[in-house]
């Protein structure tokens, strides 16, 4: 086949290259057949998401399927023909008891061929790919699946191959490959690799389709132009005896990187210490004999190493699920996870764990029957939650262990509607409103805090979530969205629905997952919903300072956050360069003292800068005194007057590339005009005065266009000139709300 894992192999190989490797190191390329990229037979397709899939044609050795097998174990550990492979080592082998099915696990090295920058970018200088074969004698069978290692965060290739008997001539072998390279990042050097690989690709393909001929030539010059076909060994009354008995797991291993290896696969699987058919049907679902198999050996690896509480199998079954039950890295998965439960007491959660009355009141949160499929429903009303607000007054760690206290909650249900129904439901469905959603929730702190639980869940709850209904999201909902997907897992994002306006009433909305009897009643449905519904959190509940420091937040928030003091004349500036058009500007600040009013002007021009440390953005007073509003630079939004004690969250879509400066000067008294340039006199007489000072805590970033998760059209519409982002929030935002910075408290 062909391309290099490219970001994967911290070389320069891209599609091609490292495919062409791979696939040459591979079945498929050595032969006739699979690696070759002849005009007419490579079947590249290329998604919008960076998503490449091959599809060979069938290739057809004329030779019987045994020599080609014997021809195929020749190029290992080693093959000369393939200068790009490095060698191989056996990980894992194992034979069924008639020695009809024999399974091999490879990892396998390749040399990464690329120009020296390249690879002392990447700090590689090979790549490593595993390779599962499982070759079935009786069958006459020979299944083939292959993953990078290597860099698997930036490039993921997956790779399947077959060798079987041809359908019309028994003594002729066919030759099937299907492949797929997910390219995410590679350092920025994506299209340079892809060049590289493309170009390896077509210089060692040829190569590589003439392995397996080459091994064919040498057997039949050597002698060797048959060999016979398996047939079972006699078998005695005593042996079948034994057979029929339990057997010890861990004789036969049947590892591989992905859960659907085919029919070979499933006839290495345990008939010994079995588990029990209708209790696989009632609580676990359906499983295939090599899915039974790895969750049979996980479980025996924990009674012999664990110490404390067994999970159940459904528990297990949840880890190996998350890693294509792909043995080693579940059982790595459920280690930790384990180990975390034991440090965290996590299993007497649900004993010891009595939330604060304020969580119960204001945690706009609770579960509400099931779903149509009969999975508990969990009902979230996250834009009607002050999270800002419950932060100060419970802290994270208190927020933290009630969304556990709610995954283990839903563990037990899960538990109870699989015993009510007979059959296995193990994950629920979370129904998220989002009415009310709005700048108020990008409190950086909160963002912090809500990527860190959903890290702790995606690392300890895997496979829990059935399904997400997210309902009436907000044009603001990109902006959150943006900075929070990168850290879901792709499995669980494809469980996200998202439904905007009324989207999710009617046909092809919520009715097709949950009955009408069970829609709640504030999305138009005729149940009474008992979830508490939020709202904001009274200041006078907050923690102290001297509460907050006890627990650290303090010290969290403050490496989040800037300082910054407004002296009257002396306004305080942050620039934010802009590159492209298009992205997306976010602020938040909390006043800690006075008044101030807020502005965000535009300039192609670059201000002064003084020295500041590297890496640090320009900040100070930064609008040079000569400069004429609305000829060296124009504002972009509407000042925005802060009072003290209000925190302000909000964003800009950027029309322009050029500099963005982001301005606090303090509020003038009624009556005064207030000028965004101080003269020398004002300035001098701020700084050499003790008048009144205003401070601030600030903190700001930008959304570039590519890393934008959302339509930046909708987010414009609902930004521009500090329009209707929400309602008031607090009583002292009075009429201060109407613009793109959404005023709390």
């Amino acid at each position: 086949m062909g391309g290099q894992v490219q970001g994967d192999l911290g070389v320069g190989c891209r599609p091609a290259s490292l495919w062409q490797a791979a696939g040459c190191m591979r079945e498929e390329n050595r032969g006739s057949a699979p690696c070759t990229p002849l005009p007419g037979d490579l079947h590249w397709c290329s998604s919008v998401n960076m998503v490449q899939r091959y599809q060979s044609p069938v290739r057809v050795y004329k030779y019987p399927f045994e020599l080609v097998m014997a021809a195929y174990e020749k190029r290992f550990p080693t093959c000369p023909q393939i200068p790009v492979f490095l060698g191989s080592e056996v990980l894992r082998e194992s034979r069924s008891p008639d020695g009809a099915v024999h399974v091999v696990e490879r990892s396998c090295r390749l040399r990464v061929d690329a120009p020296r920058l390249l690879r002392k970018i990447a700090g590689v200088e090979h790549v490593v790919f595993v390779q599962t074969n499982i070759l079935n004698w009786k069958e006459r069978t020979l299944l083939i699946e292959a993953h990078n290692e290597t860099f698997a965060n930036r490039v993921v290739v997956n790779e399947h191959c077959s060798y079987t008997v041809h359908p019309e001539n028994e003594d002729w072998t066919c030759f099937e490959q299907s492949a797929s390279l997910d390219i995410r990042s590679f350092f920025g050097f994506e299209n340079a690799l892809e060049k590289i690989a493309m170009k390896q690709y077509t210089a060692n393909v040829k190569r590589g389709k003439e392995v397996i001929e080459h091994y064919l030539n040498e057997l039949i010059s050597q002698g060797t132009s048959h060999i016979p076909r398996w047939t079972p060994a006699p078998v005695r009354e005593e042996d079948a005896r034994n057979q029929a008995g339990p057997r010890d797991p861990s004789s036969l291993e049947a590892h591989g990187p992905r859960s659907t290896l085919g029919p070979a696969l499933e006839a290495v699987s345990m008939d010994g210490d079995k588990l029990d058919a209708d209790y696989i049907e009632r609580c676990l679902g359906h499983l295939t004999p090599m899915q039974e198999s790895c969750l049979i050996q996980l479980r025996h690896w924990l009674q012999e190493t664990h110490k404390g509480k067994i999970p159940k199998d459904e528990h297990i079954l949840r880890f190996l699920r998350a890693r294509d039950f792909h043995l080693d890295k579940a059982r790595e998965m459920l280690r930790q996870s384990l180990s975390w439960r034991k440090q965290h007491q996590v299993d007497l959660l649900l004993q010891t764990w009595q939330p604060p009355a304020l969580l119960e009141e204001f945690y706009a949160g609770g579960w509400h029957y099931q779903d149509i499929d009969g999975r508990p429903l969990y009902i979230l009303r996250l834009g009607q939650m002050d999270t800002k607000g419950l932060m100060k007054a419970v802290g994270e760690e208190a927020l933290l262990r009630h969304v556990l206290s709610v995954n283990e909650e839903g563990q037990k249900r899960c538990e109870g509607s699989t015993r009510q129904l007979g059959r296995p439901i193990s994950s629920w469905t979370c129904l998220l409103d989002l009415e009310g959603l709005n700048m108020r929730h990008l409190w950086r702190p909160g963002v912090k805090a809500l990527l860190r639980m959903i890290e702790v869940v995606e690392d300890n709850y895997p496979e829990t979530l059935g399904r997400l209904l997210i309902v009436r999201a907000p044009r603001v909902f990109p902006v959150l969205w943006t900075l929070i997907s990168p850290f879901i897992n792709e499995n669980t994002r494809r469980k996200f629905l998202i439904y905007s306006g009324s989207n999710y009433q009617g046909p092809g909305g919520l009715v097709d997952y949950l009955d009408r009897e069970v829609i709640p009643d504030f999305l138009g449905g005729e149940s009474v919903c008992n979830v508490p519904e939020g709202g904001l959190v009274p200041k006078s509940l907050y923690m102290t300072e001297e509460e907050q420091e006890h627990t650290d937040q303090l010290w969290q928030w403050s490496e989040t956050y800037h300082s910054a003091s407004v002296l009257r004349g002396a306004p305080h500036e942050v620039a934010m360069e802009i590159l492209e058009g298009e992205s997306v500007i976010t602020w938040d600040f909390d006043i800690l003292r006075g008044d101030v009013v807020f502005s965000l002007y535009h300039t192609k021009q670059v201000p002064r800068l003084g020295a500041r440390e590297p890496g640090t953005r320009a900040s100070g007073q930064l609008i040079d005194k000569g400069w004429v509003l609305g000829r060296d630079y124009s504002r972009v939004e509407a000042p925005l007057v802060c009072r003290e004690g209000e925190s302000i969250q909000g964003s800009h879509v950027t029309r322009w590339p050029g500099v963005y400066l982001l301005q606090w000067q303090m509020h003038s008294p009624p009556g005064s005009v207030a000028c965004s340039l101080p003269g020398v006199d004002d300035v001098l007489t701020a700084l050499h005065s003790p008048g009144p000072k205003c401070k601030l805590l600030y903190y700001c970033e930008v959304l570039a266009s590519e890393d934008f998760r959302g339509s930046m059209s909708s987010l414009e519409s609902c930004t521009s000139g500090f329009s209707q982002l929400s309602a008031a929030t607090s009583s002292s935002s009075s009429g201060q709300s109407h613009s793109s910075s959404l005023v709390s408290r």
